[in-house]
């Protein structure tokens, strides 16, 4: 007799008491006071030579708070039992480590394996901001665990959009990193309830140049086959499943990038077919991504010497910012301020080598005013841009009472 599939079990954590204590927590965890007093001034502080910027728009979004405050108040109101989170709660490893020392145990990601069959009925399973893909959730629910979903309301919007394609026959074209947590999510809902429904992920100009290539001219398709063979559906044929096109993306892409992929997607399939009808496409970037690219695009309209990007490495959000950054700027992608190791050395990720490294900056040793830009992803704590500050000014000979002070 087949086993009987459990009910689910999600569960609201937010009770008033509990998120009282547990945002009191957060605040002391992850706040600033003196991120708070640059954002009053404007944006700017400036103390003898050397001034700090700050963009508009960075750090925390509305969706990892959320994500953080339903982690902690899980710890809260399940003292006792054993907690366990999918991959990461979000891309930064300082609030990771918080809630390893919670006792929030990280299960696997990419694969399940043998400690999904040890879940337990007692046992509660955090869902990431990025979701988890069907599989997980049904692997989840299968053991009776109690299931607290902090997936944010944007990704579940893409969610939407990629399951009523697949119900309507249409082929999501997903822009985002087909290894990426939120992208496997995504494929896994654009797959459909019946597993038959069909997704492309591309994450490059170079890989949606190819695609219109083929939309317009066929092509070889074992090439094809060969090319995405980690970014496609299940039994994806592009001889039969690219006829009608729906796109969507990751939440964290890089705004301009993914309208530029709509547009050549767009006008392939209205060379082939003499219009657009097989091409459909809906706004699905994150707001609060895009507000932080815009804030850095207006930041940038006024000189600066240097842009820090503070983030977690595998942030994607904030490896867009060091893009932006990188093409008007020298631009540091730092995970904390013990990267700003003196006047002349920063460790930082350098995106094409896909590694930390180390490089020499004179800047911070120049005489004269320098101004310093910092910005951050949307997974980044404000404790985290605070020490940034203290550094770059204490670099430059400006002790942290001062700054605290000023």
């Amino acid at each position: 007799m087949p086993a009987v599939p459990k009910k689910k079990r999600r569960v609201n954590v937010r009770t008033p008491e509990v998120m009282e204590r547990v945002q009191a927590e957060v605040a002391n965890h992850y706040q600033s006071s003196i991120v708070e007093k640059v954002r009053a001034r404007g944006g700017y502080l400036t103390i003898g030579d050397t001034t700090i910027r700050l963009a508009k728009q960075f750090g925390f979004c509305y969706g990892v708070e959320r994500a953080i405050d339903l982690a902690y108040a899980s710890r809260r109101v399940f003292p006792d039992n054993r907690i366990f989170l999918i991959g990461e709660i979000i891309h930064n490893p300082e609030v990771n480590r918080q809630l390893e020392e919670m006792n929030i145990v990280s299960l696997p990601w990419r694969k399940m394996d043998e400690q999904y069959d040890d879940l337990t009925e007692k046992d509660v399973v955090i869902v990431p901001a990025f979701g988890a893909p069907v599989s997980f959730m049904d692997k989840v629910e299968s053991q009776g665990c109690l299931t607290v979903d902090t997936t944010c309301g944007d990704v579940m919007k893409v969610w939407k959009r990629v399951r009523s394609f697949a119900k309507e026959g249409v082929t999501s074209l997903i822009h985002g990193k087909a290894d990426h947590e939120e992208t496997r999510a995504t494929a896994s809902r654009a797959a459909g309830e019946d597993g038959k429904g069909s997704y492309l992920i591309i994450l490059t100009l170079e890989d949606v140049d190819y695609v219109c290539h083929y939309l317009v001219n066929g092509g070889d398709r074992e090439e094809f086959l060969s090319r995405f063979k980690v970014a496609m559906s299940e039994g994806f044929d592009p001889d039969k499943d690219l006829k009608q096109i729906g796109v969507a993306n990751q939440t964290t892409m890089l705004k301009s990038e993914t309208e530029e992929i709509q547009r050549r997607v767009r006008s392939a399939i209205e060379t082939r077919d003499g219009g657009a009808d097989n091409f459909l496409v809906f706004d699905t970037i994150c707001g609060a991504t895009q507000e932080r690219q815009d804030a850095l695009f207006e930041m940038l309209e006024n000189p600066m010497d240097v842009l820090l990007v503070v983030g977690g490495y595998n942030s994607s959000n904030t490896t867009h910012l060091v893009e932006i950054g990188e093409k008007e700027l020298p631009t540091f992608f730092i995970r904390s301020a013990e990267c700003l190791r003196s006047l002349e050395e920063i460790v930082h990720f350098d995106l094409q080598e896909r590694k930390e490294v180390n490089s020499e900056f004179r800047g911070f040793t120049d005489e004269g005013e320098i101004v310093v830009g910092i910005t951050a992803g949307a997974s980044c704590p404000s404790n985290l841009i605070e020490d940034a500050i203290l550094k770059a000014f204490e670099l430059r000979g400006v002790p942290n009472d001062a700054v605290r002070e000023a």
